[in-house]
């Protein structure tokens, strides 16, 4: 591998580990994930530093704590006169209270070229923050009919599904880089297992049978429960349509349960999984896999019925445990590090290291090299975890 060697960091949304392959998931079927952590060093135990989407994406490009990066604890909104907040437009034209130097800009300077492809949900826009290139669906809450907005311009709709369309932008991105001489950063960022879950091809949604998938221990298992149906139409349409009241979003198909849900949640996932598969092989065909660190985790997990909490945003292990791989065969060795707690804010630091470059002052995470080289151990092995509504933790390695 090349001293500067290119970097893909692949994020989804909503993905907590337990519902992986390689992290003791029997049923799911999710090889190419399985295969990258199996291939590269895996954390066992990694959580996210905020188990809410915006938050925790910009704890990752910034390698800050939210109330630093983001100044509040939750997603980004406005606040009406009567108090009631709702969600203003963004990206803006403003880094906000990102800092001087983010993930992408400080790869500019080691003489990176830098590209977004997929979901950003942050609130500065890409090429304020370093991004030569962005490719970004405007709503985040759709996995069809998405408008797309390339750069600054000002949006498209595609038709099909918004994940194959990311998928073929990625695969053409890696092709141009074939006869070019500069590394590249390349954000990748796949929506799924984010609800809708109903919004999918037909045979990621008939995928798993119900009565195959495991519950979790903590999840009651004496049938449905108050408030229950509810959240089974925000997972399946989403707030953006149920809240609408539209009319496809009144009545849950006969018979849904938990068990319905994350079948179609696991379904999802392995959606994710082939695109990750669409991305290898690329990089073999494209000749670039010899010189590229794949960074693969998610933004946070899902409660998804466990002590009947549904959605993210607690600081509980299927809302705050997340994949965590660093992939570069030819670089270091496979292995599992099951010693640290790895975190999100982690992530800026580590590939800058690992890249030859110097951690900016401002970044509050740790660079995990030392231990993806199996060299030493960190001082501090815990992760600070906060959200809105005062959730503050300490997750240890025991």
């Amino acid at each position: 591998m090349r001293n500067k060697p290119n970097v893909i960091l692949c994020i989804c949304d909503q993905l907590r580990a337990f519902e992986t392959g390689v992290y003791g998931n029997g049923i799911i079927q999710t090889p190419h994930i399985d295969r990258l952590a199996e291939e590269g060093v895996r954390f066992e135990i990694a959580v996210t530093n905020n188990p809410v989407c915006m938050p925790a994406r910009s704890c990752l490009l910034s390698g800050q704590y939210s109330r630093s990066c983001m100044g509040m604890l939750g997603n980004y909104a406005e606040r009406r006169p009567d108090g009631t907040r709702y969600m203003s437009e963004y990206p803006v034209d403003d880094r906000v209270h990102m800092p001087e130097q983010t993930l992408p800009e400080v790869f500019k300077t080691l003489g990176y070229d830098t590209a977004l492809i997929g979901k950003w949900h942050i609130q500065p826009s890409p090429g304020i923050v370093g991004f030569d290139y962005s490719l970004f669906p405007r709503v985040h809450h759709r996995h069809s009919g998405q408008i797309f907005v390339e750069n600054t311009g000002e949006g498209e709709v595609v038709d099909g599904f918004s994940v194959e369309f990311e998928s073929d932008r990625v695969r053409q991105y890696l092709r141009g880089r074939r006869t070019q001489n500069d590394p590249f950063f390349l954000y990748y960022s796949i929506s799924p297992p984010h609800m809708p879950l109903m919004d999918a091809p037909d045979h990621y949604l008939n995928r798993y049978h119900p009565q195959d998938i495991p519950l979790r221990p903590n999840v009651f298992k004496d049938g449905k429960l108050p408030f229950d149906d509810h959240w089974f139409k925000v997972y399946l349409w989403d707030f953006l349509h149920y809240d609408h009241h539209l009319p496809y979003t009144e009545k849950l198909p006969d018979g849904f349960d938990l068990r319905r849900l994350i079948a179609l949640y696991y379904g999802m996932t392995t959606w994710v999984d082939d695109m990750i598969g669409r991305l290898r092989n690329e990089l073999e065909e494209s000749n670039l896999a010899d010189d590229t660190i794949i960074v693969f985790l998610s933004d946070h997990g899902d409660n998804l019925g466990s002590h009947h909490l549904f959605n993210k945003g607690q600081l509980i292990e299927e809302s705050i445990r997340i994949p965590f791989v660093f992939h570069a065969p030819q670089a270091w060795s496979a292995g599992v590090n099951t010693t640290h707690v790895a975190q999100i804010i982690d992530v800026m630091p580590t590939l800058i290291t690992l890249c030859g470059g110097d951690i900016p002052d401002h970044v509050q995470g740790r660079s995990l090299s030392n231990l993806i080289f199996d060299h030493a151990i960190l001082k501090d092995p815990e992760a600070f975890i906060e959200t809105s509504d005062g959730k503050i933790g300490i997750r240890t390695p025991t």
